[in-house]
């Protein structure tokens, strides 16, 4: 594991630090029971402490997802205090961008231990969460066990399970139903994974399915705002057509830049928004587009693309939001690769067509959605991308038609925050 952290570190330095969290040594939570004992001489009881809720989101997206969820538990419970988990440098500086600024102090962030028991239970023992919630994915044996173990609750958030990774967990049924078994619910996205996790053992009374909370999505007038100063600052006097290409993996930019190049020959103007989805390989696909002869500013060096710049690298976190309110056309990474997909429902809430490549297991309903509406399209090569880009850059109205479907899915499904929010609290007050 020292070595698995320490070759990280050869590309993302940040992997290489706060080690004494992997392994779950963390300082105890204020208020704790030496602290009680020696100035009261008494322990207190469970009920009488502030309740804290841990939940964990891995990294960026599962961080992004997770806090409309936190601000509308701490809003409604301003006693409860929050402990978040992610495994990732860039999860980690998301839960402060985020998160900070609605907890007011509220917040305790470590990166999750290993899954191991003698890492977990000094951590557990230290902070002494009231429940756990975990988001989306995050099935991890000994962490559901040491929680079980404690009598504190564990409950699955927007949980997925796709065909693929069901049968994955179905070659080994016995951990699986086990694992499952320490849940106190699953909260599912769609029926269809529901079904998977009662397949894998999680009895049926337990699990529910509400939609995707990535639906609820809120945009501000503030950020409307910034994205059209943004907006503003890419296009120069000329108006220059954008197109971002977001959340994009190794094998991808390729694809991307070869589109690129091919639809210049109709939009010599065009400006291309690439952000990668890891920090790790900003600097090499920077290298990437100057091999190509294209002029690159980077969004991290704060000024505006001259006119002879034709890509802005995005360089930086948390902007990708703002990023969507202020493009024409959007191609989603993780799609092109078999990653299975990142989100499209933010670009499809500011009203901008999709396109993606043919991976998409992560997004199979949402993505089905948004196709079936005609907001998204699904391509597989750089002359396919090229050629559907093209195809709404050119024609204005076809453009906003495609948005405005896919804007109009992204309302209809919206609701699952809210019914997610009451499972919670459910379960926290049982």
């Amino acid at each position: 594991m020292l070595l698995h952290l320490w070759w990280r570190g050869r590309a993302d330095p940040a992997y290489r630090k706060r080690w004494s969290e992997r392994f779950g040594l963390v300082p105890s939570r204020p208020g704790g029971r030496r602290r009680w004992r020696e100035r009261f001489g008494v322990v207190p009881d469970r009920a009488s402490r502030a309740p804290l809720i841990w939940i964990h989101s891995v990294s960026v997206g599962e961080t992004l997802a997770a806090t409309p969820l936190i601000r509308e538990l701490a809003a409604r419970h301003p006693r409860w205090q929050w402990l978040v988990t992610t495994t990732t440098p860039t999860g980690s500086q998301s839960v402060y961008d985020a998160l900070e600024p609605i907890l007011n102090g509220r917040l305790l962030h470590y990166y999750l231990p290993f899954d191991l028991p003698e890492c977990l239970m000094p951590f557990v023992q230290a902070l002494r969460p009231n429940m756990l919630v975990s988001m989306e994915t995050e099935l991890w044996p000994n962490l559901l066990s040491v929680c079980a173990s404690r009598e504190i609750p564990a409950v699955l958030v927007n949980g997925r399970l796709s065909a693929k990774s069901a049968r994955g967990y179905g070659h080994f049924p016995r951990l699986s139903r086990d694992m499952l078994s320490q849940f106190t619910k699953v909260v599912a996205q769609y029926q269809a994974d529901a079904e998977r996790f009662v397949a894998l053992g999680m009895p049926p009374e337990k699990v529910i399915s509400v939609g995707n909370i990535k639906f609820d999505l809120h945009i501000g007038t503030g950020l409307v705002s910034e994205a059209q100063a943004l907006s503003h600052q890419w296009r120069g006097r000329t108006r220059r057509p954008v197109w971002l290409a977001a959340s994009t993996h190794g094998g991808e930019d390729e694809v991307v830049l070869d589109a690129y190049q091919q639809l210049r020959e109709q939009f010599p103007d065009l400006l291309l928004v690439l952000v990668p989805r890891h920090p790790v390989r900003f600097d090499s696909v920077a290298r990437m587009c100057r091999e190509r002869k294209l002029g690159v500013v980077r969004r991290s060096d704060g000024t505006a693309p001259a006119a002879s710049d034709q890509v802005v690298l995005g360089d930086t976190m948390g902007e990708l939001l703002r990023f969507y309110g202020a493009c024409d056309v959007a191609f989603v990474g993780g799609s092109l690769v078999p990653v299975g997909g990142h989100n499209m429902i933010e670009p499809a809430a500011w009203s901008v067509p999709v396109v993606c490549g043919p991976h998409l297991h992560n997004f199979s309903v949402v993505s089905g959605l948004l196709e079936e509406a005609g907001g998204l399209v699904v391509v597989d090569s750089a002359e396919q991308m090229a050629q559907q880009v093209g195809a709404w850059l050119a024609d204005s109205d076809s453009r906003v038609v495609a948005g405005a479907r896919a804007r109009e899915v992204a309302g209809q499904n919206s609701g699952a925050l809210a019914r997610t929010v009451v499972e919670v609290e459910s379960v926290m007050q049982g």
